[in-house]
């Protein structure tokens, strides 16, 4: 039987990739790899998606001194946090329910994901692993936490319709963020995408586009998209620990002509439902980054919306 279900199998057939996402469908497991415990005990952040009651999907970021995260057995992690109380997702890790979760190691360029049902608890919630599996070190690029201040205090959150010029501006300049995506039957994920600034084209206010690059050749992210639009981005100023969250619905570009190869450029395209930009609603600090060398070079610039 397949890991993977019919979106997956369907994105994996339109771009050719059958065999590979096949050859590699055996890191995808119900319980957490070898070494994963201690490598969960020295995160200091934890992406985390999921579905609200009205189908939006939601991406967000733990963040907490080494130790916050912990695997007591090979099928169960522990997250011991809190998000922003203005964060869209803070409602859905206090209840029982699907929640996808990324761990993520800017310095190492290691990554681990596992997604499941959540359980809460007074100081956080347990993800009993349903699905996990590592990730190749493409597109991260490498940060280091610079300060943790815990005590930190977030300033108000603005939620709009529309990208405003300060938050056009931080997708504009981004060269990571976090996506929030589930299958048709609910299943959450979360996932990284990483490239040179400006790989995020702003192409309106409400519209934002970026290429797929070659990856692990699963196209999870794909296939829950070709299942359920909903999709959750997450932006963030690594400088002040800002964060910006979009809700909204994707939808994804093959390339011209038949789509059956992998010899053209993909693309995921966003129509933006609401933007929720919260001030300083990480306690961190991070370096400037060192980009990775599989980042593509990027297109010539085209012309961006009027202001």
């Amino acid at each position: 039987m397949s890991v993977f279900h019919r979106g997956e199998r369907e994105a994996q057939a339109r771009a050719g990739l059958t065999a590979q996402a096949t050859a590699v469908s055996r890191l995808v497991q119900p319980a957490l790899p070898d070494g994963a415990d201690d490598f969960l005990a020295h995160q200091s952040m934890l992406a985390v998606g999921a579905q609200a009651g009205d189908g939006r999907l939601w991406a967000s970021l733990f963040v907490g001194p080494r130790g916050f995260v912990t695997a007591p057995d090979d099928v169960s992690v522990q997250v011991l946090a809190r998000l922003a109380a203005a964060d869209p997702v803070e409602p859905m890790t206090r209840r029982a329910g699907k929640l996808g979760l990324l761990a993520i190691d800017l310095e190492t360029r290691i990554r681990l994901r596992m997604n499941g049902t959540s359980a809460p608890f007074p100081a956080g919630f347990e993800l009993e692993i349903e699905q996990s599996f590592p990730n190749c070190p493409k597109y991260i690029q490498k940060r280091t936490v610079l300060s943790l201040d815990e005590a930190a205090e977030p300033g108000p959150a603005t939620r709009v319709p529309a990208l405003t010029e300060q938050m056009s501006g931080l997708v504009a300049h981004a060269d990571t963020f976090f996506v929030a995506s589930a299958s048709g039957t609910g299943d959450p994920d979360v996932s990284h995408r990483g490239g040179n600034p400006g790989f995020v084209e702003l192409l309106s206010p409400t519209r934002l586009r970026w290429p797929d690059y070659v990856g692990n050749s699963m196209l999870m992210t794909l296939g829950n998209i070709i299942e359920n639009p909903h999709t959750g981005l997450l932006f963030v100023d690594w400088a002040t620990g800002t964060t910006l969250q979009l809700t909204g619905r994707a939808t994804v570009r093959w390339p011209d002509g038949t789509g059956v190869t992998d010899s053209g450029p993909r693309a995921v395209e966003f129509e933006l439902d609401e933007a929720v930009l919260l001030p300083r609603s990480l306690p961190a600090h991070w370096s400037a980054p060192t980009l990775s060398r599989f980042n593509p070079p990027l297109p010539a610039p085209t012309p961006s919306f009027p202001a």
